[in-house]
């Protein structure tokens, strides 16, 4: 697994008050739609045949090998009866052709979800907030991206939920996302993924900015996200 893990304790309760909830300044909506991908697609800049591809999405991941599995942020149907959804891409969009990490893929060979998770990631403050169908559920100290290797803004999603082995870096668990670094193009191998991991082998005090760009949590607070958030889950980092 190559993200952009940097080498560098328990559950930490922050009190929960609406006004915690009204200063993210993002909007949270009781769900989002998905699509599991079932075959392997091409993402266009407009929801027709003749669009210009901007990327090319397989059936499942490559650490995880879980289904593919990405927000739905439109639905439209052309005139010959073709349906198409307007989707967040997995990983680093390298075509100018279409906004950033979106596209339209055609909604054959997928199947319809959604979720009431959403979780974002707060680097002024260096938490973690964590949504249920709007409902601010818990709210973690994070450590994010130093100066030099900040964690992106943006809206991302999940792309896998990885158990890590005791020995791997940021263990015990990685939510992988669809943030790619802005700075590192490629890490010990790999694409500069930006992930929510643990501090397994890589340290750090929760509540400072001294990753690569992944953002660490303590232990207890990534297990009780990788229990409950499944790929396709939107990230909000700002």
């Amino acid at each position: 697994m190559r993200l952009a893990i940097a080498a560098a304790a328990s559950l930490i309760a922050i009190p929960v008050t609406a006004g915690d909830a009204r200063t993210t300044g993002t909007h949270i909506a009781q769900s989002q739609p998905l699509v599991e991908l079932f075959g392997p697609h091409l993402a266009r800049r407009r929801p027709t045949p003749s669009s210009r591809v901007v990327a090319g999405i397989g059936s499942v991941r490559p650490i995880s090998s879980a289904r593919t599995t990405l927000p739905v942020l439109a639905r439209v149907t052309d005139r010959e009866g073709r349906t198409w959804v307007r989707v967040r891409l997995p990983g680093r969009v390298l075509s100018k052709a279409a906004p950033p990490h979106t596209g339209w893929i055609r909604a054959l060979r997928t199947l319809r979800s959604a979720t009431p998770w959403h979780i974002v990631v707060d680097r002024a403050l260096r938490r973690v907030l964590v949504y249920r169908a709007a409902r601010l559920e818990r709210v973690f100290p994070a450590i994010v991206g130093k100066p030099s290797t900040p964690t992106p803004p943006g809206e991302f999603f999940v792309e896998e939920n990885v158990r890590l082995s005791r020995w791997q870096p940021g263990a015990p668990f990685a939510l992988a996302t669809s943030a790619r670094s802005s700075v590192l193009q490629e890490f010990e191998g790999g694409p500069g993924q930006i992930a929510l991991h643990g501090r397994s082998g890589v340290g750090g005090q929760l509540g400072t900015a001294v990753s690569h760009g992944c953002v660490r949590l303590g232990d207890p607070s990534i297990r009780w996200l990788a229990q409950r958030i499944p790929p396709g889950v939107p990230v909000t980092i700002r």
